[in-house]
């Protein structure tokens, strides 16, 4: 699974953060989300999903497979 992030689109909710904290953290300076591992692993998948759908910005896109 490929995880990219667009800043514009976040409004530093920090949803994708309590859902994911291994995938996602949230700026300090700005609230806004960073992203920590673009290539998260199957066990992480069901997280990350649910943290895109969560997201209300739309800012967190997934493609590819899991593994």
């Amino acid at each position: 699974m490929q995880v990219t992030i667009d800043q514009d689109r976040c409004c530093g909710s920090g949803q994708c953060v309590l859902t994911a904290p291994g995938v996602f953290d949230q700026s300090e300076d700005d609230g806004l989300v960073r992203l920590l591992d673009p290539n998260p692993g199957p066990a992480s998948a069901p997280d990350v999903r649910l943290a895109a759908a969560l997201c209300p910005g739309g800012a967190i896109t997934l493609a590819g497979r899991p593994d």
